[in-house]
């Protein structure tokens, strides 16, 4: 027994033994050196600021509506007796062509009636100045045998009868005026050069005073209607001083549609801005003129045939010739928060305010203290601070360009400023 005490001790003197001299080992032996962790330096990506002194496109929509439409209606009434064949729907006439023509042997007659009342006027008066001139003969001869000075009546020398003789002959005449216009109002003619769109008339129908016999348009110019908000509309230079049809000051545009896959052009202006604010949208409308409508519009590629002519109600696409300016083009992309893009210099980040002037699909627009090329971080961080290091990711120099392109599209439809 005492045996096997001796030997549990021995045992739990070596175990203890080699406890104390582990724990010795690891308290005694020396430290590792240690080393400073490495610096991490971001990867970006960057596209160049480009400078920009070109004109602004301001871009928009609208449907294409007359300059002027008018209803045809007579101004007197009858039996249709002929129609123009170019009063039909769609149909072209001139300026003072003849439209129809109503039956004039009515009209006729009382010309002819108000005629001979003129020319029985006009005898009536012949006569009462005859009588009038004998009056006042008789009245001299009277007053030179009686010694007399006494002025003579109205009645005397027969003035009240002249007087009423000539009225009686402007009625007369006026009638006969009546009646002419009458019969010239039976001949309804095109007022300007027009296109008809809707027609209500044939042959042998009564038209009424007043009746809508069609409908006709100008087709010498027609007109796109553009919303635009208050920051586009201000890009547009001196559009609040333009004067309807004035074309002494006119902002070049062009209008764009499309006809299946081609899409045509023409040449149009900026005529006014409308002076009231859409109180739904908060827009202004901006008119847009487009002479010669009717001739075929040009091939944007340059490809093909000439195109149709621009509709009245077809969906078109405005570019208007905006302000020029110290501007500088950036991808969307390199706009931050607060308006501020972060520009690489000699490795570090200069954060730069901006002044948002216009912004068209990807591209942005702004005034700001930016050099023609400078680097501007696209992705890569979502955090910046003054002088912080970053680097450009492998195979893009800073200064090269993220986007495809360093111009806009000439034809984009965005334009919020």
């Amino acid at each position: 027994m005492n045996s096997r005490v001796r030997n549990v001790a021995i045992a739990a003197a070596i175990l203890g033994g080699a406890v104390l001299v582990a724990i010795a080992g690891v308290r005694l032996r020396p430290s590792p050196p240690r080393a400073a962790a490495p610096e991490q330096t971001p990867v970006v990506t960057t596209a160049p600021a480009v400078a920009w002194t070109e004109p602004l496109l301001v871009t928009g929509s609208g449907t294409v509506r007359p300059s002027a439409e008018i209803d045809v209606t007579p101004q007197v009434g009858g039996r249709v007796v002929w129609v123009s064949p170019d009063f039909v729907s769609g149909g072209r006439v001139s300026r003072g062509a003849p439209l129809l023509r109503i039956e004039a042997a009515d009209f006729e007659n009382r010309v002819a009636q108000a005629r001979a009342q003129v020319a029985q006027d006009e005898v009536a008066v012949l006569q009462a100045e005859e009588e009038a001139r004998i009056a006042a003969d008789e009245f001299r001869r009277f007053q030179a045998r009686n010694g007399t000075t006494a002025e003579p009546s109205p009645l005397t020398l027969r003035q009240p009868q002249l007087d009423a003789a000539r009225a009686s002959l402007a009625r007369a005449r006026a009638a006969l005026s009546d009646a002419e216009l009458a019969l010239a109002r039976t001949e309804i003619t095109a007022p300007f050069d027009a296109v008809v769109r809707a027609e209500s008339v044939d042959v042998g129908g009564v038209a009424a005073v007043g009746q809508s016999l069609g409908r006709i348009y100008a087709s010498d110019v027609v007109e796109v209607v553009v919303p635009l908000s208050d920051a586009d509309a201000g890009l547009l230079s001196g559009v609040w001083d333009l004067r309807a049809g004035a074309a002494d000051r006119r902002l070049p545009a062009r209008v764009f549609t499309e006809l299946g896959p081609s899409r045509y052009a023409w040449g149009a202006y900026v005529d006014r801005a409308e002076a009231a604010l859409d109180e739904q949208t908060r827009t202004i409308d901006v008119v847009i003129r487009v002479p010669s409508p009717f001739e075929p519009g040009l091939p944007v590629d340059g490809r093909g045939e000439s195109g149709p002519p621009l509709l009245v109600g077809q969906f078109a696409q405005v570019e208007m010739q905006g302000r020029s300016g110290d501007f500088h083009l950036i991808p969307r992309s390199g706009l931050r928060v607060d308006d501020e893009v972060w520009v690489i210099a000699d490795g570090r980040v200069r954060i730069v305010p901006v002044e948002v002037v216009q912004t068209r699909d990807d591209d942005v627009f702004v005034r700001a203290d930016l050099r023609d090329g400078d680097a501007i971080i696209v992705s890569g961080i979502t955090l910046a601070t003054n002088g912080m290091r970053v680097e450009v990711a492998a195979g893009a120099r800073a200064g090269d360009a993220a986007s495809d392109s360093d111009e806009p599209s000439a034809a984009g439809t965005g334009g919020d400023a």
